[in-house]
Order: structure tokens, then sequence, then C-alpha cells
């Protein structure tokens, strides 16, 4: 199979792939994960190296078709968040690389094998860790996903099939052509790493109806896109409706951490899924805090939506509306709310939380534990920013998404996640009786 049959062209044109076949394609990328899963680790890691090279020497390549992907986004009016996400510089593109050197470098988790021990008639049971098979990854305007989720799978024995939005496809294109030639030269089946040519809603539909050949799709971007892909398909999908993250500064929290905490969480990249949209403050510190909290976000123009206890403290502040706590911004915003005490964060989060990432800022170790314990977000933390809730900042190498629905995986997806575990059994001619 040639890179060209598996990218189905790397040129956009719509109209000319409106008949592509995604059933062969999903077949194709079957067979392909056969190959992969036979793969040994050297192999693997060497695949992943010699891919992270390609993508650095075809920076320039790669940037070219990144550009018509802007200029089209600015055309069609895509919102900041989105073209933030959509932009690659010679920077990003290194750090895709470095990232993709980073997957090399962790350790395989094909293979594994755990809990090995004799049953009283002899036998051995344990458990071994498999690739899921082939994974459908549905993506919007996140180019880089095409290299994370390309390295991921490869990495854990796993076939992909990439369908980018849009928005980015000439950009994800462009990087998926450079891993395949690298798959080529090695002599493996460049459909290990497929591309649906067109984003078309009709494909995508049909590609979701695959369970014969696909394992698991993971969408990642709007909630519109994952309700779509959660209600339309007949293979188990990973699930990350909104990012909406509290940070709650406690009673006993140290205000200039709980201020750096707030800076960092909103205001370094609000169009982010682990950015805060919510900001909790304890009744005993409001009167202190928020007033330093609208002095730093006013620098950075963050629009603020408090409830009526906060705009006591904040009367610059605007009124939040009935389902602003429910909101997520992705932009330079914020909900607001003072609590009465510990109890009230933590019912609030309850009520509230996407299930993404919880912070609380406190110097009281107690609180910090009950916190932790209390709260069942995917990611929760004591004293450190949100934008930590990341596959790569968590020493996954990089993730392939987030789960926020406590079935097989939660949190951010790395290499263990895209493997599941079979049981094995060793005997020397054992019969039931």
């Amino acid at each position: 199979m040639s890179v060209q049959t598996a990218v189905a062209g790397s040129e956009v044109n719509t109209a000319s792939h409106a008949s592509f076949d995604v059933v062969a394609l999903c077949q194709q990328a079957r067979i392909a994960s056969r190959q992969l899963a036979q793969l040994g680790e050297g192999e693997k890691n060497q695949l992943l190296l010699d891919m992270a090279d390609g993508l650095e020497a075809a920076t320039a390549e790669i940037l070219q078709q990144n550009q018509i992907d802007m200029q089209n986004a600015v055309a069609n009016n895509v919102s900041e968040a989105m073209q933030d996400r959509l932009l690659l510089t010679a920077e990003r593109i290194q750090s895709l690389a470095g990232a993709v050197r980073q997957i090399a470098s962790l350790p395989d988790p094909v293979g594994q094998i755990r809990q090995l021990a004799p049953r009283p008639n002899g036998i051995q049971v344990g458990k071994m860790r498999i690739p899921l098979g082939v994974i459908a990854m549905i993506y919007e305007a996140r180019p880089n996903v095409t290299a994370d989720a390309g390295a991921l799978c490869l990495k854990s024995g796993n076939a992909v099939i990439l369908r980018g939005g849009r928005e980015a496809l000439n950009s994800s294109l462009a990087i998926a052509k450079v891993l395949q030639q690298v798959l080529v030269a090695h002599q493996i089946n460049p459909a290990a790493i497929s591309v649906l040519p067109n984003p078309d809603r009709d494909l995508l539909l049909k590609l979701l109806q695959q369970d014969s050949y696909v394992d698991l799709v993971i969408p990642r971007g709007g909630e519109g896109l994952i309700r779509f892909v959660s209600d339309n398909s007949r293979i188990p999908v990973i699930q990350h409706y909104k990012g909406i993250c509290h940070l709650f500064v406690d009673k006993a929290a140290d205000l200039d951490k709980a201020l750096a905490l707030l800076l960092n969480g909103k205001t370094q990249r609000p169009g982010v899924c682990n950015a805060l949209e919510t900001l909790l403050v304890h009744a005993d510190v409001a009167a202190t805090f928020l007033p330093l909290a609208e002095a730093a976000l006013k620098v950075k123009s963050v629009d603020l939506y408090g409830c009526e206890r906060t705009l006591e403290y904040l009367p610059g502040a605007s009124a939040a509306a009935a389902d602003q706590f429910d909101t997520e911004y992705l932009r330079l915003a914020l909900s607001v709310k003072v609590v009465d005490n510990f109890a009230g964060a933590v019912a609030h989060i309850e009520q509230h939380s996407s299930g993404h990432t919880e912070v609380i800022c406190t110097q009281d170790i107690s609180r910090a534990q009950r916190f932790i314990k209390q709260v069942n977000s995917a990611v929760v933390m004591v004293n450190a920013s949100s934008r930590f809730s990341d596959g790569g900042e968590l020493g996954l190498g990089a993730e392939i998404g987030i789960s926020t629905s406590k079935l097989h995986a939660y949190g951010p997806m790395g290499l263990e996640s895209l493997t599941t575990e079979k049981y094995i059994v060793i005997g020397d001619g054992q019969v039931r009786v």
C-alpha cells in the first residue's frame, strides 16, 4: 500500500473524495494493526525517532500548509481560541518533534505482565497488556493531534485513523505525510496511520459505524463535536465534553500563591480545556483576596462574572447569570463565587464540575487531603496550576485526549490508556474437575 493510498491524496479537494471508501480504509487499518502489534520496543522507538527528525526536516512545508489553514480560518471568522489551537510555528513543530521523542523514551506497556500468581491447582494466572487494535481519532483545529496521536498509537501498538476538522486539514495532511513516509521507509504498512481526507460529516458517520474494524473512538474538540460523535457511534467513545476547571482559595491559602495560580490558570492560554473557568473563594479571605485578584485580572483584560456576595467586594464585576457557573468560556472571562466554608466549595464543584481538573490553594495539609479524597474529577491538584493537567506535564510524553468518563481511562490518556489487559494462564497439563 502506498503513502498516497493511505492518505488518499495530499491535496485538499473535498469534491474529488465524495465517494471515498471508508470501509476499505478501516479494513486496511485493521490489517496494519496486526503488523504493529508484533513490533518490538526497539523497532517502534526507531520509527518514532525518525518521525521526529522528519517533522523537523519538513518544517517549511508544514508551515506553508498551516498558513493556508490560518488564512481560511481568518476568512471564515473562526474564533480566536480555535485559531490559537490551529496555529503552527517553527517552535511548535519543534515541540511536536520533542513530544514524539519523549514518547520514544517512555517504557513500552505492550507485553507487560502483572499479578502472575499460582492457584491451588498449580496453574499460574496473570494479566498481559495488549494494544486495543484500531483507534479513530476525531478532532478539530488541532494539527498537533496528528503527530501526538500517530506517535502514541504507534508506540502502544495500535493503528490509528485520523479525521481532522476542515480548519486544520492541510496542516494535518502535511504532518501525516511525514509520518507515513517513515513507515514506508521501514517497510511498515502506511495504513497504520491513516487519514480521512474529507471532513464531510457523511464520511464521519460512515466511520462511526465501523465497529467490525475500529475498537475505540476518541473525539477531541468542542462540546458539539463530542456530542455528535457520542450520539452517532456504534463504537465505544471516550468522552470529554467541557473543561470547567475550578480554583478554590481556602481560608488557609497563601494568597500570593493563590494569585499566581489564578493568573497562570486563567490567562496563560485561556482557549484550552485546562484553563480555569471558575474561582471559588472562602468567605474568610474574600475581602482581602478578591480586590487583589480583580486588580491583577484587570491588567489582563479578564471579564468577571460574580455571585451576589462577590459583587460586594468587586462592584466592577458583572452579575453572574443562572447558567454562568456551567459555562466554559475558553476566553479571558471568569466566574467567581464566595463560599462559606470548605464543604460549600466541594458542593459547588460537585454540582458544576465537568470532571476535568480542580485545584485547591491551602497551607492546611489536612484540608488538602480532604479535597483530594472528596473531589473526584479526573485531575485534583493542591497548590499547583490547572495548566499542569496535560499529558506532557504529567509525564505521559503526550496525550491522545482527556477522558472525563470513568470507564477504561480517566484524565489525560497516554500509552497505558491505549492498551487493555488479557488474562494469561500457564499450566502443566492441569484439567478442571
